[in-house]
Order: structure tokens, then sequence, then C-alpha cells
């Protein structure tokens, strides 16, 4: 089927979108029948949304360098799975094998972390750089030994955000709902062991428990993510958005719904603007690329409403006074 997004303007590609958001609603549109561009969608704007929820609580526990850390040390579980597991006739290793050897990678890492700073007693920031150091050389040392004649498709650590497919959108689903649910019925437990875990000790809140399912459902949403978008944007989408709400508001429920947005519509524009720049002047340019730089435009706008409020605030003080 045509593409019918193929030689749209960026305002082109929004109305036609939700036209065909409406014709989809009414059932008038399959599965089946979507754009590859509605289906980048599909599979972007869950893990927009994965990212930035559990960005806030990374952003507000002060521990966004796990983020980093997690979508590094998957490596060793990609490249164990290409050794261990027999290479199919095809030559075509299984995506799911590498996804649960990532998995296991990450937990490892989540746990090794937790090990260091609260059993050994270390600093948070000096376990996460400790762990993330070691395990992704660790990664790199295995990869260099054990795949010297074999092909690892690069898009294992990359993504592969431009030949996505609708089974595609699956995983980033699943996790978008895991994520969802787990932050419905543990949102007071979170936000008292993020602000004040002492205080939540008192209360019969132990803060560790929570830090692990955390770390764990940032290692999901790593998983999740980075077959189709790779470790740069996963990244992007966990601290970006988060961090340019918190520039705009300091209430965690607001936080997480302004991140969302923010995620949701740089999500849109990127591809919106892809299309736009391949139709209009024959430019392929990375979807991923644009839509990572625009979540640190909107950082960089953000910082400049922040700036200029706080020039602002003294002399409505004094003028109140």
């Amino acid at each position: 089927m045509e593409n019918p997004y193929v030689g749209t303007t960026l305002f082109g590609f929004i109305v036609l979108f939700f036209q065909r958001a409406s014709l989809f609603l009414r059932g008038g549109l399959s599965l089946h029948d979507l754009a590859h561009d509605e289906i980048q969608l599909l599979v972007l704007i869950p893990i927009a949304l994965s990212g930035t929820l559990i960005g806030t609580y990374l952003i507000v526990r002060k521990v966004t360098m796990l983020s980093n850390a997690l979508s590094h040390t998957i490596l060793i579980g990609i490249v164990l799975a290409v050794f261990i597991l027999p290479k199919p006739e095809t030559g075509i290793f299984n995506i799911s094998h590498m996804l649960i050897a990532a998995l296991f990678s990450a937990i490892i890492t989540v746990f090794a972390t937790h090990f260091l700073i609260f059993v050994i007693g270390i600093q948070e920031d000096a376990g996460i750089g400790v762990v993330f150091t070691s395990f992704f050389a660790l990664g790199l040392v295995l990869l260099t030994l054990l795949t010297r004649n074999t092909h690892v498709g690069t898009e294992a650590v990359m993504g592969s955000l431009d030949i996505l497919k609708l089974e595609d959108a699956f995983l980033p689903l699943l996790v978008l709902a895991i994520n969802v649910i787990l932050i419905w019925l543990f949102h007071k437990e979170y936000t008292l062991t993020s602000f004040d875990p002492a205080f939540a000790k008192t209360l019969g809140l132990p803060p560790i428990p929570f830090s692990y399912l955390i770390m764990l459902q940032t290692a999901m949403t790593c998983i999740a993510a980075f077959r189709s978008v790779g470790v740069v944007m996963i990244l992007a989408f966990l601290i970006g958005p988060p961090l340019t709400a918190k520039m705009l508001t300091a209430s965690l429920k607001p936080l997480m719904h302004i991140a969302a947005w923010i995620g949701i519509i740089c999500a849109f524009l990127g591809v919106a603007l892809s299309r736009h720049l391949l139709s209009y002047y024959q430019l392929a340019v990375s979807t991923a690329g644009l839509t990572t730089f625009l979540i640190g435009l909107s950082f960089f706008f953000a910082t400049a409403i922040a700036t200029r409020r706080k020039k602002h605030s003294p002399k409505i003080l004094n003028s109140v006074n």
C-alpha cells in the first residue's frame, strides 16, 4: 500500500494524521492499513511515555546515571546471547533471545549497584559509576574476544526506527502497560521513598524494595526500547523530558504530565519533520536523531523560560512589598 504521507508538508502531515486517526477510531481503518509513519509513532509514543514516567522518578531520586549504565551494560547480554546460543541456519539471531539475555544483564546491573550502595555503603553516583564502567568494559572485551567471526547487527545497539514493523509495537506497549499499573499501585510509596526515605521508613515503607522496583522498571524500559530506538534515544526520553519539566514545575504530578506531553510532542514532530524533509528537500534525516534533537531543544527553551522567570521574580516581590 502506498504511503499517504509521501509528499506532505509538516502541516499537511499533522492534518492527515488526525484525519486518519479519526477514521481508525470509527473503524474505517485497520491496524494492517497503518502507514509506516504511523507505525513509527505507535512504537515511539509508548517508549516516550514509559521513559518519561520512569525518568521522573530517576530525576527526583537523583539517579539518572543509572539509565545510562543500564542502556550500556545490556551489551553483555547481547554478546553472550550471540556466543552461547546456537546460530540459526538463516544466520539471523533471534531477537527475543537477545532481549532475554539483555534483561538478565540489566537485572545483574541493578543488584550490583544496590549492593555497592546499600551494603558496602558507597555514594549512589559512585556506585552507579563503578558498575557502569566495569560492566560496559566487560561487554566490550567480550565483544572483542567472542564475536570476531560473527556479525552482530548495529541495530541491536543503535535501534532500527526507520525499518519498523507493526509487531515491533507489542513490547513497548506491554512495558508501558506494566509501568502504568505499577506506578498507579505504588504511587504513594514511590513518592514518599523518593522525596523523604527516612520519613517513609518511619511509616513502615522500606525504601530499598521500591528502589529495586524502580530500577527494574528502568531496565525493562531500556530493553523494550533499545531494539527500536537504540541507546541514545531511550536515554533522551528517560532524562530529557523529565528534566525539562522540572525547570517548569516542582510538583510531582504536574512534572509527570508535562514530561509525558513533551515526550509525545517531540516524538510526533520528529516523525513529521523527517517526512517533511524527505518529501520537499530529499534529505533522508534520521527520525531518531531529529526526535532527540527536539528533546534537547525543548530543554533549552524551558531553561530560557525558567531563567526569565527567576529574573522577574524579585521585581514582582519588591512591587508587592
